[in-house]
């Protein structure tokens, strides 16, 4: 069993399909030949003499050196999520916030200046507005969808963009090609924050974007069984950015964590599928219902970025964002009257989920930040799960009822 001379996860060449890959990709056999991928948990690896030990260590013999940093389970993950992903390489995380971190701080040094769309998950948007800056990072914030703004936030020292598309918890869509041209021109790079579309729905690599982050607690994972995280890129922005970082600074997966997500990824395209159209199904169930000021799902021909979706993605959304009329009162009274989805703050899990963004994922912003993200106090953010569609919408419905 060997890896490159830096244990890089490098992609195969990409012949497959999708959903192959989801299956076959990256995967690296023991000398028992087993079906499933083999667990290795091990915290080192033994050399037969010292003289092998120091090869390996220079990178003159490849092998594995030490699971925080290089491990086979972890590297056959990376592997395939190459081969999916369309990357060249890519390092694992403990966390989903784990690969944020990581690669927006492997890129930035103290003068630096980072720009951002406001429209972020909550614990994205700390990391750039307030933990950045602990180390003379700058960052300004601006509306992901406004390219103006893109352009104007520009500084001499901007190295770095940083965006979700889709956001959470509002589904805005942002143009990435434009806004990667935006980031090459001004010599910086551009990060996406891919999980709400999944590699399934939309390839931000083939649009521009330098590096792509992924959450594997959501739909990779899909189970709500563990964490774990992965940053893809180019070898070069890898080495450059990430390799060091994560190898003396340890925020690494665990060997079993990728192995589940191995597992996961084996059904993830059955299971976006059928999660997207239940979303969509749910979508048009909830039109113009009476008891919602505001319905996005970007499957929907009357969401705002619907030109933008229709250049970018390949499908919507397992997600859904609906205002109900009312406030919190009304949300909470709509959460607790539901029998069949669960109140949670995960997403893509096999089990439905609703979450109230104001309270939980987005509670430590200020209430005049969140208006400004669209996040009001009337706001869910719903996760379709795996459930008939008929007992989905059953459920959801009798719970409107009750809001």
């Amino acid at each position: 069993m060997s890896a490159s001379n830096d244990n890089t996860a490098k992609a195969a060449p990409r012949k497959w399909r999708p959903e192959t890959n989801l299956v076959h990709g990256g995967t690296i056999r023991s000398n028992f030949g087993e079906t499933s991928e083999a667990l290795f948990l091990t915290q080192g690896f033994v050399y037969e003499s010292a003289e092998e030990c120091e090869a390996r260590f220079s990178g003159a013999h490849p092998g594995f050196l030490y699971s925080r940093f290089s491990n086979p389970t972890i590297a056959m993950f990376e592997q395939r999520m190459c081969a999916l992903e369309g990357a060249e390489s890519a390092r694992a995380t403990a966390t989903g916030m784990a690969a944020v971190t990581t690669a927006l701080m492997g890129q930035l040094r103290a003068g630096d200046h980072i720009v951002a769309a406001k429209a972020l998950f909550g614990s994205c948007r700390y990391v750039c507005e307030d933990h950045l800056p602990r180390y003379g990072v700058a960052c300004t914030l601006v509306d992901g969808t406004d390219l103006d703004q893109w352009r104007d936030a520009v500084r001499p020292n901007t190295k770095a963009f940083f965006l979700e598309s889709p956001t959470n918890p509002t589904l805005e869509v942002i143009d990435i090609a434009a806004v990667a041209n935006i980031a090459h021109d001004a010599g910086a790079t551009l990060t996406v924050d891919n999980v709400f579309a999944t590699p399934l729905w939309q390839s931000p690599l083939e649009l521009g974007a330098d590096c792509v982050v992924y959450s594997a607690t959501k739909h990779i994972d899909g189970q709500g069984r563990c964490l774990g995280g992965v940053i893809l890129a180019s070898e070069a922005f890898i080495q450059a950015n990430v390799h060091q970082l994560i190898r003396q600074t340890g925020p690494s997966l665990s060997p079993f964590n990728a192995w589940v997500l191995l597992k996961g990824l084996e059904t993830l395209g059955v299971r976006v599928q059928r999660q997207t159209e239940t979303a969509g199904k749910i979508s048009d169930a909830l039109d113009k219902h009476p008891k919602l000021e505001r319905l996005i799902y970007p499957g929907r021909a009357d969401h705002p970025q619907a030109a933008v979706i229709k250049r970018q993605m390949r499908a919507g959304s397992t997600l859904i964002a609906f205002d109900i009329a009312g406030g919190k009162e009304a949300a909470f009274r709509f959460q607790n009257a539901l029998q069949l989805v669960k109140i949670s703050n995960n997403l893509g899990d096999a089990k439905s989920i609703i979450t109230h963004p104001a309270t939980t994922t987005h509670q430590r912003l200020k209430p005049e930040q969140r208006l400004e993200m669209g996040v009001t106090d009337g706001l869910v953010r719903f996760s379709a799960g795996l459930e008939h569609v008929d007992d989905l919408i059953e459920d959801i419905l009798t719970a409107l009822d009750a809001a």
